[in-house]
Formats: structure tokens, sequence, C-alpha cells
């Protein structure tokens, strides 16, 4: 048994990297704190462009000689582009659905399945046939190359220069690629019925009786908003519970309460408005809504 132990392969480092970059990814899109922080950005796009590729292929093909690694790294596009759909689609027929966690989860459950995957396979394989990324050996060539050669100062100091020189590309691409571009600054106000849709509002009431809508806000202007609703019959204030009547929003929040109306006055064709001021003018509505609405007396 001791020798069965020690004759069992280590862990690939390529699997490795691939596994604690997807655990590191984890960490930065679920924990508070990290999740607010431009590494996340940084971590996730690997996790969705290469990394379950990767781990396919390197379950598919555990053998150097399957494929090179040109080939490998071209798949390893390809692949992920590919799986990345069809998990969202699987996502899209359970009660899941295409949300945040069930899509980082599913990924992150795919890419280490292939890796240990890879793994078993890679171990039935005698190990100079089995593929791996000689990272330490690459390191050392790379620093034998610019520290260790012998070879005029001009030389070495192009060398240094041109990797300073794609380190910086990679760093700008990053940068453009994570770096959000501001868009239109909107913000989203809106009514829906009883059900939650934008259909069967409550229009006509008997005095006395209520009514059920649900507003809702949602803030696109790339800053936090203090918002002011307002509801009106008939150009009359209608009371609001003390949570509806202001509303702190951040950029990208949704706020949906709602909202149960009792008109206190009768009329037919009646103007309900519903309107949503900014902090910038408190006189002016920054959006507005409107029903029609009849009320009739209990003796009707």
């Amino acid at each position: 048994m001791p020798d069965d132990l020690n004759d069992r392969k280590k862990v690939p480092s390529d699997l490795l990297a691939v596994i604690g970059l997807v655990i590191l990814t984890d960490l930065f899109v679920l924990v508070p704190g990290l999740s607010e922080t431009v590494i996340r950005n940084i971590v996730g796009l690997p996790l969705v462009l290469f990394l379950p590729g990767y781990a396919l292929i390197a379950a598919l093909f555990p053998a150097k000689s399957d494929l090179d690694g040109i080939e490998r790294t071209a798949l390893s596009f390809g692949l992920s582009i590919a799986v990345v759909p069809l998990i969202g689609l699987g996502l899209n027929y359970t009660p899941w659905g295409i949300r945040l966690l069930p899509i980082l989860t599913s990924l992150s459950l795919f890419t280490l399945l292939m890796c240990w995957l890879a793994y078993l396979r890679r171990e039935k394989l005698p190990e100079a046939d089995a593929f791996e990324v000689p990272f330490r050996r690459i390191a050392n060539e790379l620093k034998a190359e610019i520290l260790e050669k012998p070879e005029p100062g001009l030389d070495r100091a192009l060398t240094i220069i041109l990797i300073l020189s794609i380190l910086l590309s990679v760093t700008t691409l990053f940068y453009v690629v994570i770096t959000p571009k501001e868009g239109e600054h909107f913000t989203e106000f809106y009514i829906l019925g009883p059900e939650g849709m934008a259909d069967n509002y409550p229009t006509n009431y008997t005095l006395g009786e209520s009514g059920r809508v649900i507003v809702g806000v949602v803030n696109h202007e790339y800053s936090p908003v203090n918002y002011t609703l307002d509801v009106r019959l008939e150009n009359e204030s209608l009371p609001l519970p003390g949570n509806m009547q202001q509303v702190s929003l951040a950029h990208n929040e949704t706020w949906e309460e709602p909202l149960t109306l009792t008109p206190s006055v009768e009329g037919k064709d009646m103007k309900l408005e519903f309107l949503l001021f900014n902090e910038t003018d408190k006189n002016t509505p920054y959006r507005d809504l409107h029903l029609w609405i009849n009320v009739s007396s209990t003796e009707n």
C-alpha cells in the first residue's frame, strides 16, 4: 500500500491552476466586499471564456501527442464559448433559471469535474506521455534568457522592453474589457397589476373598497439617487406608507413594493397619477404614470 501511494502521481500543475482560478473566482463573486472590486471581472472572464473549455480538452485529450499547445489553447476558447451557452440553456429549463448563482455553480462544477476526469485519464498514462504544462521549466528558461544568458546590453534591454510591452498590452486589454462604458442615464418607473403583470389593473372601484397595484423603480443613473413618490387622484395626494414616500437606490438597484389604493371620492374617468421625483427637482416629476379609474357609490 505505501508503494502504491508513492507511485500515485501528483495533480498536474495546469489542473491545479485551473482549480485555483475557479475557487478564486467563486470567492470574488460570492464574498461581500470582494464582489465589489474590479478583480471580480478579471478572474471572471477566464471562467467564462477559457477554463471550461480547457478542462474539457484536458479530459478528452490527456496525452501530449493528442494536441499541441496552440491547438489546445484555440480549442479551449472555442469549446468554452460553446459550453457556457449550453449550460445556460439547460438552466433555463430548471427551477433555478439563468441567474448569477446557478450559472456560477454550474460552470464551477463542470470545470472541476472535467479537471478530475483529466487527472484520472492522465494518471493511467506513462508520465512521459501525459500532457503537462511545464511552468517551472518555462520560468527557469525565461529567467536564464533574461538574467543569466551573456548577451550585449542592448539586446538584453530590448528583451526586457519587449516583455514589458507584452505585459502592458495584456493589462490594457483587460482594462478595456472589464471597465464598463457608461450608457444612457435613466430611471425605470412602472406599475403592475395585482398578479405582477402589466395587465389587469384595478380601474373600477366601489367607494370604500381598495385596489392593489405594484410600483417599481430601477436606478440606471450610474450613481445613488434619492427618489420621492407621490400618488394623486384628481390632483389630490393620497396617503402612502412611510416606506414608499422616500426611496433610496444605488446604481442598478431595483425597488418594487405593493401599494393598496382606497379612493375617497366618486367619479368617472378620474386620473390616478403616480409621480416620481428625484433629488434634483422636488417640484417637477422626473417620471410619471397614470391610470383612468371609475369610483361608484355603494348604493349603485
